[in-house]
């Protein structure tokens, strides 16, 4: 599975989207869009994609921006992981 479908199951799994992340694509907007998307289910998010790739996020990395977008959060793990 590549990068964009491991976060998109993720993102599936922690909001509890029951499969409407198929839909994204990389200009679908998350973060003010998604009503399940609040600020427990970032912190939820964020420690669902250090376990699964492997990183850490440190509290200064993170920004609304992270979370926009499909793509600027695909963006944000590739570069966390060196993809």
């Amino acid at each position: 599975m590549d990068t964009k479908n491991k976060i998109l199951s993720i993102l599936d799994d922690v909001l509890n989207l029951n499969g409407r992340s198929a839909d994204f694509t990389e200009r679908t907007a998350l973060l003010g869009a998604i009503p399940e998307l609040d600020s427990m289910a970032v912190v939820a998010l964020i420690a669902r994609l250090e376990e699964t790739f492997g990183f850490s996020v440190d509290d200064d990395e993170i920004d609304g921006a992270t979370f926009a977008t499909l793509g600027s959060l695909l963006k944000f793990v590739n570069e966390k992981t060196g993809a």
